[in-house]
């Protein structure tokens, strides 16, 4: 639920937002994702046109200078605008799942060649403290162990992340003592009582309206949060208050100015209806003698500054608040699943407004994951771990599931035989199955990049018009126009927040190509016939230019697979920028600059496809890491 909401409060029910009860509804370690970007008008690849970037993904360490995309992982100076991409605030109170990795995997697809700049957890709140305790631990050890999980999962996951940071962390302290001045100074903070049913693992008091009457394992009455299950207990002490009634029409504005501020729009319709619902002020802090870990309000060690104030601070820290911060702040893009909408679509944007700041460029997000049509909960058993799902399917098998399957605007549901059924039709099959028969040394006994026949395959201005002028035939040419028009379909996806419907069109293409290979059966042409040759070479040209755009258009999502198939086709590191992608320039009259080239070396299948008795073995070797890190 929702931190300080007054009992009363009626909270509009909105089916776009309703809150995924998969996990709880806090940030833990943060991914921020960020990169300046050129586009002066003077640049010939405008990466800020498109999703990806022009070269391979910067690795190194230290000030950037503005070239392209930049190189190095500091904040980098050089034209153009910086833009950064966060990933959600993950708690840090237990191992991630599927739903942590895909609120970075969307962040890292989008900005993967721009460059990812800051990653992290939260670190702080009750529920860290009693996770500790029960643990027999301290709240920093277990924090440390659980940040550990969150890198390997985001680093074996291939999310190239620059900055990690952690709400423990001193640099995230000084930040969030100086926006709690900022705040002070503003005359936004005031001291009350306050009292009301309160959820530990929610972080937050919660309304009549959202509970239920149930019975504990003993036997006795209690009240439940009705979304999560979670038991509340009514609570009373002095707090904090944040002037939250008085940022309704500074928020109002905020959002009229901005219609593309919170995407997709059904999420951006639900925060307005939020906006006419009752505004109440908000508790930041709690009593310090119910909450140590935590950061103490600056000027009074009786309260802790509340979880959430501490834990949205962290997008500034990552900047170097409050001294260097502008040089980002507000070119910046969240990433966040829908049920931390609230957080960050009002109470961060009205925090900001009232510490002088701008609220964010864009917000953006996701629903959820269910696991067979249910939620996921560790009393069902049925929470799906990244590291034993990474080891089942592969990494870039199961990024590419979760990237096709998963859509923003509803919840999405997983069970192994979806993933296996759908990473081997349209993984090993379609497109690897391809690669691997048009490189094959039966079909392709040179190992070249064939010749083009414009007589075979020549230029017409209507498809219609291809019978009788050469040996393509109508198809043919529909699937030269879906290819050719791809990369821009691709990235006005990528734009809008739809990778799932990106790669949707590019496994939609992949068919059409596998159907033009198959039509044509090259491997029933005669070589020693030059006519037959010309046509050959010409089948393979078409489906090898195919294939190098759909290696380019997959590397944000399948960077390992793509590079894998990029490098067999012989297309080099710096050859594989998407800004000005041609295909099939060869029908244009153009020169080809792969056509005679040698591929490159055959370094086996490009996917190799799962069977049911390998992913169980798979899925039983990957469970031993996490565990033992736990």
């Amino acid at each position: 639920m929702l931190p300080g909401e007054a009992r009363a409060l009626s909270v509009p029910t909105c089916s776009a937002a309703a809150r995924c009860e998969q996990s709880p509804p806090h940030p833990c370690f943060k991914a921020l994702i960020c990169d300046k970007i050129r586009s002066a008008a003077s640049s010939t690849r405008k990466a800020a046109e498109l999703p990806g970037s022009s070269g391979p993904l910067p690795t190194g360490t230290g000030t950037g200078t503005g070239t392209g995309t930049g190189t190095g992982t500091g904040t980098g100076t050089g034209t153009g605008r910086r833009l950064l991409l966060s990933t959600p605030i993950f708690y840090a109170n237990g191992p991630p799942h599927i739903g942590h990795l895909y609120s970075a995997l969307l962040a890292d697809a989008l900005l993967r060649h721009r460059r990812l700049r800051a990653a992290g957890t939260d670190e702080h709140g009750l529920k860290i403290q009693q996770a500790a305790a029960a643990a027999g631990t301290s709240p920093a050890e277990l924090c440390e162990r659980v940040s550990a999980l969150f890198r390997q999962a985001l680093t074996r996951a291939g999310v190239a992340y620059t900055d990690f940071i952690r709400t423990s962390e001193p640099r995230h302290q000084r930040a969030v003592r100086h926006f709690w001045g900022a705040l002070g100074d503003a005359g936004v903070l005031y001291k009350g009582s306050y009292e009301g049913w309160y959820c530990t693992p929610e972080e937050s008091f919660l309304p009549e309206s959202q509970l239920a009457e149930r019975t504990d394992s003993q036997g006795r009455p209690c009240k439940v949060s009705l979304e999560s299950g979670h038991e509340v207990h009514w609570t009373k002490e002095e707090n904090y208050m944040f002037r939250l009634s008085a940022f309704r029409d500074p928020l109002h504005s905020w959002l009229r100015d901005n219609p593309r501020a919170i995407f997709p729009n059904s999420f951006y319709q639900c925060v307005l209806r939020w906006l006419d619902e009752d505004l109440p002020d908000l508790s930041v802090s709690r009593e310090r003698s119910r909450l140590q870990w935590g950061i103490p309000v600056p000027g009074d060690p009786t309260q802790t500054i509340y979880v959430w104030v501490d834990a949205l601070v962290n997008y500034l820290s990552v900047l170097g608040y409050p001294e260097s911060h502008g040089a980002w702040w507000p070119a910046v893009h969240h990433v966040v699943g829908k049920d931390i909408l609230k957080f960050h679509a009002l109470y961060w944007p009205a925090l900001l407004l009232a510490a002088g700041l701008e609220p964010p460029e864009r917000i953006l997000v996701h629903s959820h994951w269910t696991v067979r049509g249910q939620k996921m909960s560790k009393s069902l058993g049925n929470v799906v771990e990244p590291s034993v799902c990474m080891g089942q399917y592969g990494v870039d098998g199961f990024r590419y599931f979760l990237l096709r399957q998963g859509v923003p605007e509803r919840d999405c549901d997983y069970y192994d035989e979806k993933v296996v059924k759908l990473v081997n039709s349209e993984l090993a099959d379609a497109l690897g199955g391809l690669l691997n028969r048009s490189t094959a040394p039966s079909i392709n006994p040179s190992n070249t990049y064939p010749r083009f026949s414009e007589p075979c395959f020549p230029k017409v201005l209507d498809c219609r018009e291809a019978k009788g002028t050469g040996r393509a035939c109508a198809e043919d040419y529909e699937l030269m126009a879906a290819v050719a028009s791809l990369p821009a379909q691709v990235d006005s996806y990528f734009q809008g927040f739809q990778i799932y419907k990106a790669l949707e069109c590019i496994a939609q293409c992949v068919r059409q190509t596998n159907g033009f290979f198959q039509r044509h059966r090259p491997w029933k042409l005669d070589r020693r016939d030059a006519g037959e040759q010309l046509w050959l070479d010409t089948i393979l040209h078409v489906t090898l230019e195919c294939l190098r755009v759909y290696g380019m258009l997959l590397q944000p999502v399948v960077p390992h697979m793509a590079d894998k198939l990029l490098s067999r086709l012989g297309v080099g590191p710096g050859e594989r920028g998407l800004t000005g992608l041609t295909f099939l320039a060869r029908y244009d009259g153009k020169p080809c600059p792969f056509e005679g080239r040698q591929l490159g070396p055959d370094t086996g299948i490009l996917f190799h496809r799962l069977g049911k008795s390998e992913t169980v073995k798979r899925k039983q070797e990957a469970q031993v890491p996490d565990k033992q890190l736990l």
